[in-house]
């Protein structure tokens, strides 16, 4: 079973995602149609596209903040946080262009997760290096987990039945699915830096990282339905 219930307002809101349904397919390039989409799986593709724009939009203003308060404190550290922002900013373009395309609806607390975030950023920043790297190894650790529960649905719940009998994905789902796969490669490389930069030195470090986590998970559950 799919983790959701449905309702005519998500469905009429994701309208345009149904196009996934009769995607021709790939590679055979032979025309073929697949078969519509239910309810419920709809639905969950409007939830992945709110909850990853919400959450890449919170991960580029945690960022922000980092980079504010650090860029100039501590040289050393700017290339490196500019690239991980960077990438957030990549991140957050591509799921708010997909969000615009497919008419999703955006998490209604939007402007919590900017002033969150960034308060986040920039708090553990401006306690330490060390803290600001452990901030980062924690959101991260909670994202990527994420995006792996993402991947696992949409590989094994969206093998969609063709015209022909045989079953597959649609281009542009197969596009979605290599998406979240490579920025959840790239969260994972983000959580190996913070390592590397000593997170693992933050003072109280357990007490900070479970703490984080627990936002980021409340964070993501809220973003999902709110």
């Amino acid at each position: 079973m799919l983790p959701f219930a449905t309702n005519q307002a998500t469905k009429r809101s994701f309208s345009v995602l149904a196009t996934l349904k009769t995607s021709a397919a790939a590679k055979a390039g032979e025309g073929q149609k697949f078969d519509a989409m239910s309810d419920p799986q709809l639905a969950y593709l409007e939830r992945v596209v709110r909850v990853d724009q919400a959450g890449e939009l919170g991960a580029n203003y945690i960022y922000a903040g980092q980079f504010f308060v650090l860029a100039n404190k501590h040289p050393h550290l700017k290339p490196v946080l500019q690239h991980m922002w960077d990438q957030e900013i990549h991140h957050h373009d591509t799921f708010n262009d997909l969000q615009l395309r497919r008419r999703v609806r955006p998490s209604l607390l939007t402007p919590l997760w900017k002033l969150g975030a960034f308060t986040m950023g920039s708090v553990t920043a401006l306690l330490s290096p060390e803290a600001a790297m452990a901030c980062t190894e924690a959101v991260e650790t909670v994202i990527g987990g994420h995006y792996n529960d993402q991947l696992r649905c949409l590989n094994s719940q969206y093998e969609m039945r063709r015209s022909d009998g045989t079953c597959g994905q649609s281009d542009e789902l197969r596009n979605l699915i290599s998406t979240i796969r490579q920025f959840r490669d790239d969260e994972l490389e983000h959580l190996d830096t913070a390592v590397q930069y000593d997170s693992h030195k933050a003072v109280p470090y357990i007490a900070l990282t479970e703490a984080i986590k627990a936002i980021c998970r409340t964070a993501i559950w809220t973003a999902e339905r709110v």
